[in-house]
């Protein structure tokens, strides 16, 4: 069954733009868009386990510009 998670990101001011971009090109990323409120951006991800989940979030540490993730793992309830 495929893992899902929410990468909630804070940027450097002025970066979103650029960070959007960079993040919609990682594999495994479905959705990256630029957001108001706390967070700069949110990114989905889906892949096929938990452990790449830590595989995407080394990429998206890696981008230029993101200062801060939050990442929330997505549940099912029985």
């Amino acid at each position: 069954m495929a893992v899902k998670a929410y990468v909630l990101i804070e940027v450097d001011m002025g970066k979103a733009c650029e960070v959007v971009e960079a993040v919609q090109k990682l594999e495994g990323v479905k959705s990256a868009d630029s957001v108001t409120g706390p967070y700069d951006v949110v990114a989905a991800i889906e892949v096929a386990d938990l452990e790449s989940v830590g595989t995407v979030m080394k990429q998206i540490h890696s981008v230029t510009g993101i200062c801060k993730t939050t990442t929330c793992i997505g549940m099912k309830y029985s």
